[in-house]
């Protein structure tokens, strides 16, 4: 079943209990008030109205019962009116919550939830617009991430291709060009650990340790990777 017949169910639930709980103390509490009320009657009748001690006391009796079955179905019904209102008001929420994350786990991490109220719905709310905009901000790094990859797998292939063909076409000796490809491909395999690392490192695995670099050679790996294309355009 739903959430919200449950709710409503439940409310029903307690409202007639509190409707038989309401009949019978007025009937149990009133029984009091009603020997009070018919002794001061019989009282001021006199003696004629010893004999009717009983027929008022039954009559006043079923007076008040009558009144309250009577009054007992429109409380009902505003009752469950209220019932339903108030499981509504709660299950709008949550139905808001449920198409909120639908469509966040359909790829739509823009999607942010109305955080009005100082309710647990509400910091419901605001922990479901948290978690999307993290959820946005991994995809977007997700992305960058691939295209920086694409871009750092283009600049050695572009230059093993270069080699390549600047040895086919006489411009480099077969070694020079073997050395340089062998040199791209180190490049390479270095991406690759770096992927490898930076998996591990988002997986919690590794601990980093930075260290110094020379950036002397640094600078002379890119010179090495750089200068027959420089040459070539001048």
């Amino acid at each position: 079943m739903r959430l919200f017949p449950r709710l409503l169910l439940s409310h029903l639930a307690v409202i007639t209990a509190m409707g038989a709980v309401l009949v019978l103390t007025a009937e149990l509490a009133a029984q009091p008030f009603i020997e009070r009320h018919v002794d001061e009657m019989v009282r001021q009748m006199g003696g004629a109205g010893a004999g009717m001690r009983g027929d008022l006391s039954h009559g006043m009796r079923g007076t008040l019962t009558r009144a309250l079955l009577t009054a007992l179905p429109l409380a009902l019904l505003v009752a469950t009116a209220t019932a339903w209102i108030a499981a509504r008001r709660v299950t709008d929420p949550v139905r808001t919550l449920q198409a909120g994350s639908a469509a966040l786990a359909s790829g739509e991490y823009g999607r942010r939830l109305p955080e009005g109220g100082q309710d647990e719905l509400a910091e419901l709310a605001h922990s479901f617009n948290v978690m999307a905009g993290t959820l946005a901000q991994v995809e977007q790094g997700r992305v960058e991430l691939i295209g920086n990859v694409a871009h750092e797998l283009r600049a050695p292939v572009s230059a093993v291709r270069g080699y390549v063909e600047a040895a086919q076409d006489g411009l480099m000796s077969s070694q020079d060009a073997m050395r340089a490809v062998h040199r791209e491909l180190g490049s390479l395999e270095r991406l690759a650990r770096d992927l490898s690392l930076v998996s591990r490192v988002e997986a919690g695995q590794v601990d980093l340790r930075p260290q110094v670099t020379a950036a002397q050679n640094l600078l002379e790996h890119a010179l090495q990777r750089f200068a027959l294309p420089f040459e070539e355009r001048g």
